[in-house]
């Protein structure tokens, strides 16, 4: 830890999901002492893993401002039960985010999404300062929950990072396009469905590089502004075939038959997306995947020096391995046990 800093308590909100999860793991792993509410817990408190787990629910403010007290930052990577009432609730969870990190002078850590933009922002790299116009309701409450954040950093003792990244990919992201959209976890992949038009471009994150960055980002958390948004580049498909590519790769690798790579049965998503509530969310978002979509990571490199990064072909055969689609051998098996 810098000098400075020398509080390192957290509240992660959200560690029973993919990014909250992996970045309470690497903080505790950095010696950061790390707490986590869960919904439904039947004890009190209860140490696993070196985790402090703390029965309440982000929803209800009492429990967020009774789990922060004493915490230096709070990460904000949580959403409703099952996605319902996503609409309803995503704002009044942020500010008892908001309430509690006012309470405590400490520091929010959100991850940020790439539908705050429209389609008029993707004309050029996507820099941080870019504007926010959204055609979606789902990227309209995004921005307003920045709009949140940004007024609370400048009207209070807290503050506030925001790490925006492409598409999640990683071993233990199942609510993510890779795990929902282009293959099926717990099986052997057979085909890879790709969501994007032929030759467009997509932006990829694999979820550890952007814990690490988030980590990297809180030990220098004194030297930067009290609204600090950065973005990551994390892998570049510049043909939207890559990632697709890679996952045959790797099946083969595993002395699987190499996939057939398919276009993505949207027609069947709009027939299904009355029923399915994350059918409705893949649908909206299918703007994103019909020009290509870039950000780049110039004001990360101006503070970090660098950017956490692993190359595609480990990120996606660990990724596989850990969404049970590849047989584990020894080295992946270190790789996959190091995560945890």
């Amino acid at each position: 830890m810098q000098k400075g800093n020398r509080n390192n308590t957290v509240l992660v909100l959200g560690a029973s999901g993919g990014i909250g999860g992996e970045l309470a793991r690497q903080l505790r792993n950095r010696g950061w002492q790390v707490r986590a509410l869960q919904r439904g817990a039947a004890q009190a408190s209860e140490q696993r893993d070196g985790i402090t787990w703390l029965r309440g629910d982000a929803m209800k403010r009492e429990d967020v401002m009774a789990a922060a007290q004493g915490c230096a930052v709070i990460v904000h990577a949580v959403n409703p039960p099952g996605y319902r009432r996503w609409a309803e609730l995503v704002l009044p969870m942020l500010d008892n985010t908001i309430a509690a990190a006012q309470a405590q002078g400490a520091t929010i850590v959100l991850p940020g999404t790439v539908y705050n933009y429209g389609p008029d922002a993707f004309s050029s790299t996507l820099a941080e300062d870019a504007p926010q116009r959204p055609q979606t309701r789902k990227g309209a409450i995004r921005v307003e929950l920045e709009r949140r954040l940004q007024a609370a950093s400048e009207g209070g003792p807290c503050r506030v990072i925001i790490v925006r990244a492409g598409d999640f990919f990683g071993p233990r992201v199942g609510n993510s396009w890779f795990a929902q959209g282009l293959i099926k976890p717990g099986r052997t992949v057979t085909t890879v469905s790709l969501p994007g038009a032929a030759g467009v471009g997509h932006q990829w994150s694999y979820v550890p590089d952007v814990a690490a960055t988030m980590v990297e980002l809180l030990q220098r958390r004194a030297e930067l502004p009290a609204f600090a948004s950065f973005h990551m580049a994390g892998h570049w498909d510049g043909d939207g075939r890559q990632m697709g590519e890679a996952i045959r790769a790797a099946v083969v690798r595993h002395g699987g038959a190499a996939p057939r790579l398919r276009a993505f049965p949207w027609w069947l998503v709009a027939l299904a997306t009355p029923f399915v509530g994350f059918l409705r969310e893949l649908r909206e978002m299918r703007y994103l995947w019909r020009e290509p979509v870039r950000m780049s990571n110039a004001r990360l490199l101006a503070v970090l020096g660098h950017e956490p990064h692993t190359p595609l072909d480990q990120a996606v055969e660990a990724t596989l391995a850990g969404l049970g689609c590849l047989a584990v051998p020894a080295a992946t098996a270190k790789t996959l046990s190091s995560l945890r």
